[in-house]
């Protein structure tokens, strides 16, 4: 999956797939995660929100069913 960079101290990058809804987040610290069933509203509020990881942190970690990928 393609990822855009991002500026964040936490998150390196995120990608997102509307057809299967999953969101692709790479860390700063080095790990890849997907997360499944993530309506692309939630993709977009993350990709426009001034500080992502915060977004994230509220929005996305331990809403959604998540795999390691890297």
């Amino acid at each position: 999956m393609d990822r855009q960079s991002v500026a964040s101290s936490n998150i390196r990058s995120i990608g997102y797939d509307s057809g299967t809804l999953t969101l692709e987040v790479a860390f700063t610290s080095g790990g890849i995660y997907q997360y499944f069933n993530v309506p692309e509203s939630q993709y977009q509020r993350l990709m426009a929100a001034y500080s992502k990881g915060t977004c994230f942190a509220d929005h996305i970690k331990n809403r959604y069913r998540f795999r390691k990928v890297g």
